[in-house]
Order: C-alpha cells, then sequence, then structure tokens
C-alpha cells in the first residue's frame, strides 16, 4: 500500500530525525544542541522542522512542563523503506529491477565491498524466509 502523501523530507528534517535516533526522545533544546555543531541554524528553525515532523507523523510528542519531548514515531529502516516505495511508485512500480540496480551500484560507489556483501546476506536471509513462508 502506498502513503497517502509525498514525505519530502528536508535535510533538516532529516539531521533532527537522525539526532533523535541517536540521543533517544529529546526536546527541541536538545536536538538544536546536537545539530548546531554540525549546522549554523537556529533552535526557531529545529523547532519549525520537529513541528513538520510531528505534522507528518513521523514524530510523536508529550508535553513535559514547558516543552514538548518528542520521539520517533518510525524506524530509520521503516523510514527508508517508505521512501524507497515513495521512489518506485513514481517510476515503474511493475518494473522495480532498474532501481534497485541503481541502489547497488550507488552502494558500491559509496560503500566498500562488505556492504555489498552484507546486501547479499540480507537477500539471501529473506529468500529463505520466503520459501519457509511458502511451504
Amino acid at each position: 500500500m502506498r502513503p497517502a502523501h509525498s514525505l519530502n523530507l528536508g535535510d533538516l528534517e532529516m539531521q533532527v530525525l537522525e539526532q533523535l535516533w541517536a540521543l533517544g526522545p529529546g526536546d527541541v533544546r536538545a536536538v538544536h544542541q546536537a545539530i548546531e555543531s554540525s549546522r549554523d541554524v537556529h533552535s526557531n528553525t529545529v523547532q519549525s522542522a520537529m513541528e513538520r515532523l510531528f505534522r507528518k507523523g513521523l514524530l510523536t510528542r508529550e508535553k513535559e512542563s514547558h516543552a514538548y519531548v518528542y520521539e520517533p514515531q518510525i524506524s530509520r529502516q521503516d523510514l527508508a523503506a517508505r521512501l524507497i516505495e515513495e521512489t518506485l511508485g513514481r517510476m515503474n512500480p511493475a518494473e522495480p529491477l532498474p532501481l534497485l540496480a541503481a541502489f547497488v551500484d550507488l552502494s558500491l560507489q559509496r560503500h566498500d565491498l562488505g556492504t555489498l556483501e552484507e546486501l547479499e546476506r540480507l537477500v539471501a536471509e529473506r529468500r529463505a524466509n520466503l520459501r519457509k513462508a511458502l511451504k
């Protein structure tokens, strides 16, 4: 099933998610401090990004004292799957092989042989699980 709307995540939104996955639940101040060292951004801008992620359903939040504490609603792996599914949906979903081949090629350009070996291991594992399920 395809998501109802496009995620359209910006660089700052991705950086916020990465920080929350790494740090665990956090308020705007904590996320801003974590991002500030690598990016010159005002805390209000981080707050806006976190609000957008909340409205997109990617973060949950709880009011604690005078601030919201945000937490990812989605894992890194599930987000990657949604983004790939979205991209595949914009291409020809009946022919996923060109997209998957491009993914493998990009992975090899950006990473080492160990990454390809890990990908092969994951494919073999998924294939074995599928065969068990079909029996």
